[in-house]
Order: structure tokens, then sequence, then C-alpha cells
């Protein structure tokens, strides 16, 4: 354990937005966290918390199966996070999005940038979890609790991070934005762009305040106004005159 009166404060961590109360605001980060406070001791749960809003956390990468971060505790070195998951294979995800692709209410959420929540249930179907029911994690620290502290701001900073990207629990899974929606998109027969930046690159986003009246810049981008003429097609004359009038009204 570290013996010493608390962590070497540093400059430019990572910072959880929420300054108190519970961490994840959306279905699928409580869903997480959820699954996160029924395994996890609670005390370190509550030191992870307050290290993730103090900024402790150095670095966060997400690849499929696999989070890998840094976080520094009381000792000059900082701290190596390991947190795995399975990653499904390729025939698992064709088969994943086949059935996601026969739901059109599932489709036109994804292609939204939304986590509909019957989605889960859809995954249990199919004989796979979509949030894991367990967690093969690994720290450097000396601590001997499980999860240690910090594991624990790692895992709080993860499901801030499910919050502005959904698309983050499928890619830990094995499957990319942009991989899931060009497959979905391909299903309409049309080609969809999807701008897939790497996790690393969104880090300074994900935890920066969000969008004001004085800062709209920050607003996220909303969907493309014919969304819902291309999953759901109205007759092809129809489609003539309401497409331009979806975009003036965009």
């Amino acid at each position: 354990m570290e013996w010493y009166d608390g962590p070497i404060r540093v400059e430019g961590g990572i910072k959880a937005r929420s300054r108190r109360g519970s961490i994840g605001s959306t279905w699928w980060s409580r869903r997480f966290i959820d699954i996160l406070e029924r395994i996890c001791d609670k005390g370190r749960l509550s030191r992870g918390r307050a290290y993730a809003r103090q900024g402790q956390v150095l670095s966060i990468d997400l690849t499929p199966g696999e989070v890998r971060a840094a976080v520094q505790g009381s000792r000059r070195t900082p701290y190596e996070v390991v947190i795995r998951i399975e990653a499904y294979a390729e025939s698992r995800w064709a088969a994943l999005e086949e059935a996601i692709a026969a739901q059109a209410v599932y489709r036109a959420k994804l292609l939204a940038g939304e986590m509909p929540s019957e989605i889960e249930e859809l995954f249990a179907a199919m004989g796979v979890d979509l949030f894991p029911r367990d967690l093969d994690m690994d720290c450097s620290c000396p601590d001997w609790g499980f999860p240690c502290k910090h594991l624990s701001a790692v895992l709080y900073l993860l499901a801030e991070s499910f919050d502005d990207d959904p698309f983050l629990v499928l890619a830990w899974r094995g499957r990319t934005k942009e991989q899931l929606l060009g497959s979905l998109a391909a299903e309409d027969g049309e080609e969809l762009e999807v701008a897939d930046v790497p996790f690393a690159d969104r880090l300074a986003d994900f935890y920066a305040p969000g969008a004001t009246a004085h800062r709209p810049e920050r607003r996220p981008a909303t969907a493309a106004p014919d969304l819902l003429l291309r999953v759901f097609p109205p007759p092809a004359d129809l489609a003539l005159v309401l497409g331009p009038a979806y975009r003036d009204l965009a």
C-alpha cells in the first residue's frame, strides 16, 4: 500500500467533469458504473472517484479488448493500469450487425449517434454480453485491494467517456464506429462517410466543458437532415419532395 499522505499532484491530468455525487449520466454509462459498484470494493471506488476528479490519471488508451492507462500516485513513477475484456471476432460481429440492421429503430438511433437501450437485450439474445460481467484488471501499484484506487479512477473516467461517445462501448468489444455505421449504411445500399478519430486524440474533448451560449462551437455535430428518410425510405416520388424540404428545415 502507499504510505504517503497523498498522491503527487500533476498538471494537465484528465479530470472528471462530475465534481460531486455519482459519475455517468446516460443509461449506458450508468449501466457500466452499476456493474463496477456491484463487483468492486466501495471504499476504493470512492477514493478512485477522488483521483478522477483531481486529475491524477495521465493518459487512457482504448483498443479492442483492452484499456491501458497511467495514473500518478504517491510514488514518483506513475502506475500502469490495464483493463481487459473479450473483443468479439469478425464472425460474431457480422451476426450482430445483421441483427441490428434488421431493427429499423436500432439502426436509426445508432446512425443518429445514440445507443438504443434494447441493444443490450439483442446482444444477450445472440449469446454475448454488451457490458462485461467481470473485468480482468491489473495495476503496477502494491495495493492489494480490488480494484485499487488507480484502477477505480480509470474506470470512472472510462464511464464518462462512454457518456460522450457510446460507440466506445462497442469499440472496446472490437467494432469501431466507422465499421459499424458503414455496415449499417450498406444495408440501405449506400456508403456512409464516418470520421473515426482515435480515442487518445479525443481525450481533451471528452473532459472539456460542454456547449454554452458563448461557446456554441462545442455543440456536437447533428445527424444528417435526411437521416429519417434514409432509414425509412418513402415512395420515390415522395422522396424527391421530402428530401429538399428536410434539408431546408435543417
